[in-house]
């Protein structure tokens, strides 16, 4: 079975940063991506970041480009979001989602962890 274990959300300052980790196991597939997603409350669930388990391919959020990383460590089987110049308007729960495929849906998620950015 699929599962990914999310960690490292928390509270921080406008300003701050913080980094998530997503650790996934049971993936049989050895083209899948992985990716970020965040719900602010009262809003739809949005994209945030992606890449490819090769990391041939990444993909960022306009809204979080410049400020948010993602990358991955092929040794622990995670993947991480790297956060910075945090906003209040970044508070979300934040989730950790996999499609195995290029193409195909987002099939996978983590519990997701609360973001709290206090000004």
């Amino acid at each position: 079975q699929v599962q990914l274990g999310v960690s490292g959300g928390g509270l921080v300052l406008a300003g701050g940063l913080l980094r998530l980790s997503c650790a996934a196991s049971g993936l049989a597939s050895s083209n899948y991506v992985m990716g970020w997603f965040r719900q602010a409350p009262g809003k739809e669930r949005e994209f945030v970041a992606a890449i490819t388990w090769s990391g041939s391919r990444m993909n960022v959020a306009d809204s979080v480009k410049g400020r948010f990383t993602i990358f991955r460590d092929h040794a622990k089987n995670t993947v991480y979001l790297q956060m910075s110049s945090l906003k209040p308007e970044d508070t979300a729960v934040y989730y950790c989602a996999v499609a195995t495929g290029p193409y195909s849906a987002y099939d996978y998620w983590g519990q997701g962890t609360q973001v709290t950015v206090s000004s």
